[in-house]
């Protein structure tokens, strides 16, 4: 889906969905109050968000991961599988798996580390620990109470905030900022804050600040004309990474196309792409995410813009991760 745009505007059409938000807003409630939380035999820390769309969160997996392994952790990535038909539980191969089997972001978190599908995260948790695993990052399942978390982190994308802070469907929220916040251990900002939300996050919840960075090669992206296209939450974050007034590579940015989130890439819509760029002599470009939704031979020509999580404040990071029971076994 595409968020729509009157989700940034408390207006008429969001005060008339109010009801239905409410409606989805008491389900959630029932299922946090109803479900049993069910505690792992390993560490789980959760990167959730407030939001239906891209807040950022796979790259934040993937920093987690980072910092967990400088420390030694055995750490695993946990995902529904968003956009995947296995169910799990089901430890994703990134060279033999696809998108339609086990979701885009699974494929991305398995190029880092040992990853795992499962619509049940209970079952996904015991299987990682049967196979090694000391400590668990899920990419998402904030919302989702049936397994214990040991850390909690939301993450807010600073360019979007919470939109007009309405549930959905009035609204971008999955729950309302204040109960979220309630069950978060710290808030992970990410980018520009466009609406003032440091200082009040900050006050109620550690804060860490960080923003998205092209990996280093990515420069050889800057001057050059480029049409880019993206199947992301917010397309418009990586059209900014690419030429942006802040923080942009400086390429020529001389055509966008942005599909649907976790959108599957027809042969026909890539032709017509490719023959577009060739129009404008430019250069294709879209995100790692959508590369992995692509067969290597539909990949070809087309340049992957990879970007990495740049902490603000690297120590505030390591300070969290100090929270964590990371030993071998739970104490009875």
């Amino acid at each position: 889906m595409r968020a729509p745009d009157f989700w940034t505007e408390d207006g008429a059409l969001a005060a008339l969905l109010a009801p239905l938000g409410a409606g989805y807003d008491l389900a959630g409630r029932l299922r946090r109050a109803l479900v049993p939380s069910v505690a792992a035999d390993i560490p789980v820390v959760c990167v959730g968000n407030l939001v239906a769309g891209g807040a950022g969160k796979t790259p934040v997996v993937l920093a987690l991961v980072e910092a967990l392994a400088a420390r030694g952790a055995a750490a695993h990535c946990l995902s529904r599988g968003y956009g995947g038909r296995a169910p799990g539980p089901r430890r994703v191969d990134a060279a033999r798996d696809s998108a339609a089997e086990v979701g885009d972001e699974a494929l991305l978190l398995a190029r880092a580390a040992p990853s795992w599908v499962a619509r049940d995260r209970t079952a996904g948790a015991r299987a990682a620990a049967a196979a090694g695993a000391r400590v668990l990052v899920m990419d998402d399942g904030f919302q989702n109470p049936a397994l214990a978390k040991d850390l909690s982190l939301v993450v807010v994308d600073g360019a979007y905030g919470f939109g007009n802070r309405r549930v959905m469907p009035a609204g971008p929220l999955r729950e309302t900022v204040a109960r979220g916040l309630a069950r978060a251990d710290a808030v992970v900002l990410l980018g520009r804050d466009d609406w003032n939300l440091g200082a009040p996050l900050g006050a109620r919840l550690p804060l860490l600040t960080a923003r998205l960075e092209p990996r280093p090669g990515s420069e050889r992206l800057a001057g050059r004309r480029v049409l880019a296209f993206a199947g992301i939450g917010r397309p418009d974050k990586f059209f900014a990474t690419l030429a942006g007034p802040e923080g942009g590579l400086g390429a020529e940015l001389v055509e966008t196309r942005a599909f649907p989130d976790h959108h599957s890439y027809s042969a026909a819509e890539l032709r017509t792409l490719r023959a577009r760029a060739r129009s404008l002599d430019a250069l294709l470009v879209t995100t790692e995410k959508d590369a992995v939704r692509l067969t290597p031979e539909q990949r070809e020509g087309i340049e992957i813009l990879a970007v990495a999580v740049a902490w603000d404040d690297p120590a505030a990071l390591q300070a969290l991760l100090d929270t964590l029971p990371l030993c071998h076994e739970r104490a009875p």
